[in-house]
């Protein structure tokens, strides 16, 4: 896929930029009114904040996201997203509904089966509006010089798999979701490269409306991250809670869904193994981190026999911290490794292979370096002390 010109890349800019602004700004009202309704992040011995902060700001988010496709209705060119499609309208209703969900759970606490139920619930609302996976490529039964084959998948199976994405992604989110700034950086980042996915495709395409949707629903996500990040990197004044992280995780699976599960692979060289994997794997290393995550916590609750949902200290933030990282230096190593796999992932798709393969393996090698630095310190420094 390779970019021409042509593209509404500054129409996207506008609305991601809207969408920051109105967030900035309605993010000091969501404050007080969390304060004044009791939705306030006690400390917990599992948390590393140690004051009480006030959260629900998954509320000015939703809106900066309303803001910013208020605005691209109106733009001539973006408006196309919404007369060829439902996406958009299903993020915010989807949105609205999860967001609803978050913000009691930020004020009263709700049980895990609660929150499954409501998970499960706005990921069927996007499947009813059509936000759904229609075909799939698998790397066998390809016939001649065919790598692999097409998958053309029924509603039934296509919405099913929607359900699924949606609902691991909002737990992965929420998993995450654990330091000053964490889950808002990772969603600008990967709503950031995911836009930029979407945006070859538009190019690849020659136009394609089907390629706009998902753009928009990446690029107000994008906006409503970088709004929020002001007011909660560290030391925080303000936390998303789960109607921010799940909003999160919602729109970056109907992101993902929409610049994917609708690809026209006949576009694509049937020969060319990059081509057609590139949409699973864009989508694969934007989800990457927040689903290792997941994937641990479950495999590490349920081996000590309890539940997936039951909170501990051990993610991948934590371990930072173990490590002797502060809180900042370890929410930016994190930025580091979700922005070299995410836009090293997407740059497959749009440069030469070869050269970004390897820009990406040093610049691993470089994170890997960073975050190993402080215990290689205290391991040089244990037999001196000792002495």
């Amino acid at each position: 896929m390779t970019p021409t010109a042509g593209l509404p890349i500054r129409e996207y800019i506008l609305v991601a930029l809207v969408s920051a602004a109105v967030t900035f700004l309605l993010t000091a009202l969501v404050r007080k009114f969390a304060m004044k309704s009791g939705a306030v992040a006690v400390p917990r011995q599992r948390d590393v904040h140690v004051v009480p902060i006030p959260r629900m700001g998954g509320l000015a988010m939703y809106f900066g996201v309303v803001g910013g496709m208020a605005l691209a209705h109106q733009l001539p060119v973006l408006r196309r997203a919404f007369e060829y499609s439902y996406d958009p309208l299903a993020v915010l209703i989807g949105g609205a509904v999860i967001v609803l969900i978050g913000a009691l759970d930020d004020r009263f606490e709700l049980d895990a089966w609660t929150k499954l139920a409501g998970q499960v619930m706005c990921a069927g609302i996007l499947v009813l509006f059509g936000l759904q996976w229609v075909s799939f490529w698998v790397p066998w039964g390809g016939e001649g010089e065919a790598l692999g084959q097409v998958l053309i998948l029924d509603r039934n199976q296509g919405g099913l798999l929607a359900v699924l994405l949606v609902v691991v992604m909002v737990n992965a989110m929420n998993f995450v979701d654990g330091l000053d700034g964490l889950a808002g950086g990772l969603g600008l980042i990967a709503a950031a490269a995911t836009c930029a996915f979407s945006l070859g495709l538009l190019a690849s395409s020659g136009g394609d409306v089907g390629t706009y949707p998902p753009a928009l629903i990446a690029a107000t996500l994008a906006g409503a991250c970088l709004g929020f990040l002001p007011h909660n990197f560290q030391p925080a004044k303000i936390f998303m809670g789960d109607s921010g992280s799940m909003m999160i995780g919602l729109m970056l699976a109907a992101a993902s869904t929409s610049a994917s599960g609708k690809i026209n692979y006949t576009s694509f060289d049937a020969t060319d193994v990059v081509a057609l994997l590139s949409p699973l794997f864009v989508v694969a290393a934007v989800l990457f981190l927040p689903l290792l995550d997941l994937v641990m916590a479950v495999v590490r609750r349920t081996r000590r026999g309890e539940s997936p949902f039951a909170a501990d200290k051990m993610h991948l933030h934590h371990r930072l911290l173990e490590i002797g990282h502060s809180q900042r230096r370890a929410v930016l190593l994190i930025y580091l490794w979700a922005g070299l796999l995410a836009f090293g992932a997407v740059a497959v798709t749009l440069f030469d292979t070869g050269v970004v393969f390897w820009l990406t393996c040093v610049g691993l090698l470089l994170a890997a370096t960073v975050s190993g630095v402080p215990r290689l310190k205290r391991q040089r420094e244990g037999p001196s002390a000792r002495s």
